[in-house]
């Protein structure tokens, strides 16, 4: 039963991020980005200054595939490279106008989205929805704890 549980709870989360990034890139202006790009981004968002190694850590990604992100985000215009003052070798990343845009843009088009399909639902779906929301925090800590 819980490997039937856990199948059928990956099924339904990856399908919804899956048609999420499929509307949400037919929504948005300008390239399209991937879910690693866009998780980049909002790290570098949440903290400022980050550096890419930390940043690595942060999304449990290696180091030359977060510089990877970084090079393709600095080429498109939403990350800006400043050198560290602490350390001329290293470098502290920042959002760039367009990026805190594009963000700002995701999210509403992913809010509305989201917002129209839970509209579209019955109450009670809606009502279970909200019901699990405490359940699937626990899950996602206990899954970071484990990997910690």
């Amino acid at each position: 039963m819980t490997e039937e549980l856990a199948d059928e709870v990956l099924q339904q989360i990856y399908g919804i991020r899956r048609v999420l990034r499929r509307r949400l890139r037919a929504a948005m202006d300008g390239p399209a980005l991937t879910a690693s790009q866009v998780e980049l981004l909002r790290l570098v968002e949440n903290s400022a200054g980050i550096g890419v190694s930390a940043a690595a850590r942060a999304l449990h990604l290696a180091g030359n595939s977060v510089s990877t992100l970084v090079n393709q985000l600095t080429e498109a215009g939403y990350l800006r490279r400043e050198t560290d003052p602490q350390d001329r070798r290293a470098v502290r990343l920042y959002l760039t106008d367009a990026a805190t845009t594009r963000l700002t843009s995701w999210r509403s088009a992913r809010a509305e989205l989201v917002g129209t399909g839970l509209a579209a639902l019955p109450a009670a779906d809606r009502e279970a929805i909200v019901q699990a929301l405490p359940a699937l925090r626990r899950l996602t800590e206990a899954l970071a704890e484990e990997n910690t």
